[in-house]
């Protein structure tokens, strides 16, 4: 029996999410095909994306503005595309604004939809959950809390764990990930992770190295990883850069900027300063004490902070239900603030440890065979149709 997934991932950590789903469907059903968006890992696994997935990658309600006409296009393309291709089955990879529409849209035709990771109702925005009925037939959740929230109102849901926590093993190997980087010595290793989009980059580029500037003058021993993934994220970096090394008297910052190597440069590391968002899972998971900052625009900022329901955002914290990690956002974020809350868990090994035995508990929670889970309940779906 041949089956025909229409799927759509919108970022990185979609596409991430998506290939193991990918690929553990076609280890369970090897005649399955795949249409919709994807990134490069998804395509690798034969996927055909009909757009490609930066289209979607945009963060921020002033900037999804801008492009707004130029999504509402492309979804309705791809709507009609799907349509004509007689998908059996439809899978939203994260993604909600996007992908939302279209399961709505797809499940009023007769066609069952599953959305993968459920966005964050138990943070802001949970009145979406009733809109959300109306778009999926089930929903897999990543973290063990949230499926209480859909069994509240009749919606078709199951725990799968993270991904994530199947691919790093419980104990990180930080002299390997050294060695990989050809970090010689014994320096503090700060891995700093400004996002994934260019606009983020834009936001954060000289908050990172202002704050790197600022370790570096109290900790001379230091080395400050910046793992990006594109070209221009990189250029834009690199820029920022060369502008603060301009204005130093003596020897220019340590700073190694990487295309890619993320998940090596957080194991390398000795403490993370990252961009809120999936990367701080993995830097949980790999037990690392981090600094979770983020900026946006100022009116974007004003709307999103109206909608918070918890004080957390970042996944570790929210987990935890509490600051296991401090968070400094927009205005708090700040160079003097950041390098003095990394330079307190480089120097205080009673903090550090306590927030790396808070991390191994937490990787054992999500550890769950999700892939192969989320996998079988997509096979179980379509063998009712």
């Amino acid at each position: 029996m041949k089956i025909k997934v229409g799927i759509v991932a919108g970022e990185a950590s979609g596409d991430l999410l998506g290939s193991q789903l990918v690929d553990s469907l076609k280890r369970k059903h090897p005649q399955i095909e795949f249409i919709g968006i994807a990134g490069p890992k998804m395509m690798s696994l034969g996927v055909k994306s009909l757009y490609p997935m930066e289209r979607l990658s945009i963060r921020g309600y002033i900037e999804v503005i801008k492009h707004l006409r130029g999504l509402m296009k492309l979804r309705k393309q791809l709507f009609k595309t799907l349509l004509k291709e007689k998908i059996d089955i439809f899978v939203g990879v994260d993604a909600p604004d996007f992908n939302f529409w279209l399961e709505r849209k797809l499940k009023a035709k007769g066609i069952k939809t599953v959305h993968y990771v459920s966005p964050s109702i138990w943070a802001w925005r949970q009145d979406r959950i009733h809109k959300i009925k109306k778009c999926v037939d089930h929903m897999l959740a990543l973290f063990p809390f949230e499926p209480r929230y859909y069994e509240e109102v009749g919606v078709p849901v199951t725990f799968v764990g993270h991904p994530l926590a199947e691919m790093i093993p419980l104990a990180p190997n930080t002299l390997a990930a050294r060695k990989t980087l050809k970090i010689e010595g014994n320096p503090l290793v700060i891995a700093m992770l400004p996002g994934s989009r260019q606009s983020e980059v834009e936001q954060h580029a000289e908050l990172f190295i202002e704050t790197a500037k600022k370790i570096h003058a109290d900790h001379p021993n230091s080395l400050f990883l910046v793992p990006l993934i594109t070209r221009k994220t990189r250029e834009i970096f690199e820029k920022s850069v060369q502008a603060v090394n301009e204005t130093l008297k003596h020897e220019s910052l340590p700073i190694q900027l990487l295309f890619g190597h993320s998940h090596d440069a957080m194991e390398a590391a000795d403490v993370v300063v990252v961009a809120s968002g999936t990367a701080t899972l993995e830097a949980a998971l790999l037990k690392k004490p981090m600094v979770i900052t983020y900026r946006m625009p100022w009116l974007s900022w004003e709307i999103l902070k109206r909608k918070r329901l918890q004080p957390y955002v970042g996944l570790p914290n929210i987990l935890a239900e509490r600051f296991v990690v401090p968070e400094l956002l927009q205005t708090d974020a700040t160079p003097e603030k950041i390098s003095a809350a990394v330079l307190k868990m480089s120097h205080d090994d009673a903090y550090a440890n306590s927030i790396k035995q808070e991390f191994l508990t937490m990787h054992h929670s999500l550890k769950n065979n999700s892939a192969a889970k989320a996998a079988d309940v997509i096979l179980r779906l379509v063998s009712k149709t």
